[in-house]
């Protein structure tokens, strides 16, 4: 018997633990397809999902939880909430170390130190090596899930910490995958930034002075999604394997048959 999907958007909810949340069904792919609703979900973290927002969760009939997190990232948020029947992944996409020294600045790091690393486009830059880092490095990790998702993963969440950047890169591969309209894979992406979407920066020192607007101005290209940084994975991409289509088939092995079970588990049936 064939599944019922949904053919249309629910009212996004309001989750009160987990931020970032969203389907990304409707984007459209160049050949006039769309994503069905309902097959792939991006967010932040679930480690502080509430029993509501794990309810909801469970209503959505996932199939796997994709967790891009490392080490350090678990042992600052905690595991994400276990949804009874859902299988979960942990495929970490950067290295623990470098996520441990990356918490121990955002929490702990004073003005003067925060200056000396991020200030005069070092925020901006560090993002930019970090997406090209994720692309040339991570081949593995990316063709795992493609693979995963073509052959029984549906419906799938993907989240990171915030749900910006790790998962935000693993969408726009699978998206590519599909045939998603460039442009689209950037409009989903930025909605990132929209206030109710955004990481909540904790810092050790609660203070006016640690949370001071310099403070912020300077931790904020981290936590923002930039068309830039994006749009660095992409040339990536074109720089080592001349395009996006040679990534996918020679970096991911995304043989045409992969990508045509892709299709038919993400893609709605009309071409």
């Amino acid at each position: 018997m064939t599944q019922q999907l949904p053919q249309t958007p629910s009212a996004e909810p309001e989750l009160s633990g987990v931020r970032n949340f969203r389907d990304v069904g409707g984007l459209p792919t160049v050949d006039g397809r769309r994503v069905r609703y309902g097959r792939l979900f991006r967010s932040g973290h679930l480690a502080h999902a509430t029993d509501t927002d794990a309810a909801f969760l469970s209503s959505l009939g996932l199939h796997t939880i994709f967790d891009f997190r490392n080490a350090a990232d678990q042992r600052l948020e905690g595991p994400d909430v276990e949804l009874s029947g859902v299988r979960n992944v942990n495929i970490p996409l950067s290295d623990p170390a470098d996520g441990a020294e990356f918490w121990r600045m955002v929490r702990d790091g004073d003005l003067d130190q925060l200056t000396s690393i991020l200030a005069d486009g070092q925020a901006a830059g560090r993002m930019i090596a970090s997406y090209r880092m994720i692309v040339t490095e991570r081949t593995a990790e990316h063709s795992r899930v493609l693979h995963a998702l073509a052959e029984d993963s549906t419906p799938a969440l993907m989240h990171c910490a915030a749900g910006k950047d790790r998962a935000g890169l693993s969408i726009a591969v699978s998206l590519l995958a599909v045939g998603v309209e460039r442009d689209a894979i950037e409009a989903d992406y930025l909605k990132s930034n929209d206030p109710q979407r955004r990481y909540r920066v904790r810092r050790s020192d609660s203070s006016p002075a640690g949370m001071s607007p310099e403070v912020m101005e300077l931790l904020n290209p981290l936590f923002d999604a930039r068309a830039e940084y994006l749009a660095a994975a992409f040339e990536t991409m074109e720089e080592v394997w001349g395009g996006t289509e040679r990534y996918l088939e020679e970096g991911l092995g995304l043989t045409p048959a992969l990508r045509e079970r892709l299709r038919e588990r993400l893609l709605d049936g009309t071409a």
